[in-house]
């Protein structure tokens, strides 16, 4: 069985390293290796998206990456309990014609007992910014 540590019921600490090793995934641009976070049969909202299993998750985030230059995240814990995570997060990005942007979200996630994440809820808003303004 796989198994991605650390494993539910989560504590502060567990929740604050999950989300820790969230974000280290992410800001890799890595589709196969953030995809192994997730269960076979993943369920994702990313904004007005439904995907579907880690075929569409790698597929969705190789299109992602494509088209957001530059990118990097920040991820913060919100709450937690049991088998449950909520972040907030912020990331910044270049489109293809050079402007930048930062996005503004919250995701709820949800554990099986092995640490895979099964669902996966994000709303995100993307914001128009100047270089000069970049934080990350």
């Amino acid at each position: 069985m796989e198994k991605r540590f650390p494993l539910p019921p989560f504590t502060e600490e567990t929740a604050k390293e999950k989300v820790q090793l969230a974000e280290d995934a992410w800001n890799s641009q890595n589709p196969e290796k953030v995809s192994k976070a997730y269960t076979i049969d993943t369920e994702w909202r990313n904004r007005s998206e439904f995907i579907n299993g880690r075929e569409e998750v790698v597929a969705f985030l190789t299109k992602k990456w494509k088209q957001e230059h530059n990118y990097k995240l920040k991820k913060d814990l919100w709450a937690f309990s049991d088998n449950r995570i909520a972040v907030r997060f912020e990331y910044e990005f270049q489109n293809e014609n050079g402007q930048w942007f930062r996005a503004y979200g919250n995701e709820n996630w949800e554990f099986n007992e092995n640490g895979l994440m099964k669902k996966r809820y994000a709303s995100i808003n993307d914001a128009p910014i100047n270089i000069a303004d970049k934080k990350l």
